[in-house]
């Protein structure tokens, strides 16, 4: 995605809990834990003060597979705090810039285990179901200062959360939203960059890659 942009001529910021490899004169890496506010808050001070926000793209995740009553309450914590409270502080720190700028376009990025309801994610999806709720609630709040919230959902593709999932699984996935060859980084990226794009895209809308009902 980051590289994507920058070729595109944007200027990029990351934020991750470590290093990052990429190297480009228009991506900054940020060491950020995105589920500490406080981190989050002076991050995208320092962005905003040397220029605009134009887009934030909420895609930090976590993931985990258990069955619901075998689900440690401490791993349910992990996910909200990672999938929802990370996008909430991004959404509410770049939110506000973007106020002041009148304008602006907030992603955050879902899952089809929403409307799937998939088995054995009940965490994961409770945290990203959230996402969705937070992404119509703040469209609504913001829609009149300029600035778009959407959500975007996506299903597997090959990531380390999903190298830990058996292939059949995923492949049950895929076939359920109707894209039996799976999805590739490209199209995930080509997906949401198409959305970043179009002038017309509804604020609060949640769409997904493939056919979900």
């Amino acid at each position: 995605m980051a590289e994507r942009l920058l070729a595109e001529g944007w200027v990029v910021h990351g934020f991750a809990r470590g290093a990052q490899s990429l190297a480009h004169e228009r991506f900054v890496a940020h060491v950020v834990d995105v589920s500490d506010e406080s981190a989050v808050q002076k991050t995208v001070a320092t962005i905003a003060g040397a220029g605009r926000i134009d887009v934030l793209i909420n895609n930090a995740g976590s993931a985990a597979l258990n069955a619901f009553l075998l689900t440690p309450g401490s791993v349910a914590e992990t996910l909200m705090r990672v999938n929802y409270l990370g996008t909430f502080h991004c959404l509410q720190a770049a939110g506000k810039v973007m106020v002041r700028q009148r304008g602006g376009l907030i992603i955050n990025l879902t899952t089809v285990a929403v409307p799937l309801s998939l088995e054995g994610e009940a965490a994961y999806v409770a945290s990203k179901a959230a996402v969705e709720a937070l992404t119509r609630v703040s469209a609504k709040e913001l829609s009149t200062q300029g600035v778009r919230v959407i959500a975007l959902g996506l299903g597997p593709f090959d990531t380390r959360l999903t190298r830990a999932v058996p292939k059949a699984a995923l492949d049950t996935i895929n076939a359920a939203i109707g894209r039996p060859e799976g999805t590739t980084i490209a199209q995930a990226v080509e997906f949401i960059l198409s959305r970043l794009r179009d002038p017309d895209v509804k604020s609060g809308s949640v769409e997904y890659l493939g056919q979900v009902t």
